[in-house]
């Protein structure tokens, strides 16, 4: 597999991977899958802030293509969280649990750090989500809460689980 920035060439798998998500999982809170123009409009957003969009693509298999993408950006906008990164993982569903995701998140971690992020945190949708709980712990994450039936997907109320890891220096001094 290799891991690499996402470009242009890259969107109708990520839209077409990202759809699925929409769709089928509760990962994600969105309902309607965005657009292609929507997705281009969300990477060009990361490009321009200088944080890292990720793709795995499968090697040496032909077709094979994208088999997952990776992003972070600002936890949020106002200037106190400027060293608090957030990570999105999609893997197209064929391949799950097969370390596509754990790959694209230590590569997000590397790159956040680089940036100089101090914290990475996950918002997972839905406690039942193991995959990506599992992975974040797996890295280094540790829970740090639990929003209860936080949304409403599929007809049921689903968590939004919390999850947090220290990069770089994290919280041990002040940014220079």
């Amino acid at each position: 597999m290799i891991i690499r920035d996402a470009g242009p060439n890259d969107l109708p798998a990520i839209t077409a991977i990202y759809a699925h998500h929409v769709l089928h999982g509760a990962g994600t809170f969105e309902e309607v899958p965005p657009g292609a123009e929507a997705m281009a409009a969300r990477l060009e957003d990361v490009r321009q802030h200088g944080w890292a969009w990720l793709v795995a693509e499968a090697e040496g298999e032909e077709g094979q293509g994208i088999i997952g993408f990776a992003y972070f950006t600002q936890f949020r906008d106002r200037s106190a969280f400027r060293y608090t990164a957030e990570d999105s993982i999609y893997v197209r569903d064929d391949v799950r649990g097969q370390g596509v995701g754990k790959a694209l998140v230590a590569t997000l971690l590397e790159r956040a750090t680089a940036a100089g992020f101090r914290q990475m945190v996950a918002l997972i949708g839905d406690s039942d989500n193991v995959g990506s709980i599992g992975l974040h712990l797996s890295l280094g994450f540790r829970r740090a809460g639990v929003l209860r039936a936080a949304g409403m997907k599929f007809g049921r109320w689903v968590d939004l689980v919390f999850m947090q890891r220290g990069i770089g220096t994290a919280d041990r001094d002040l940014p220079g």
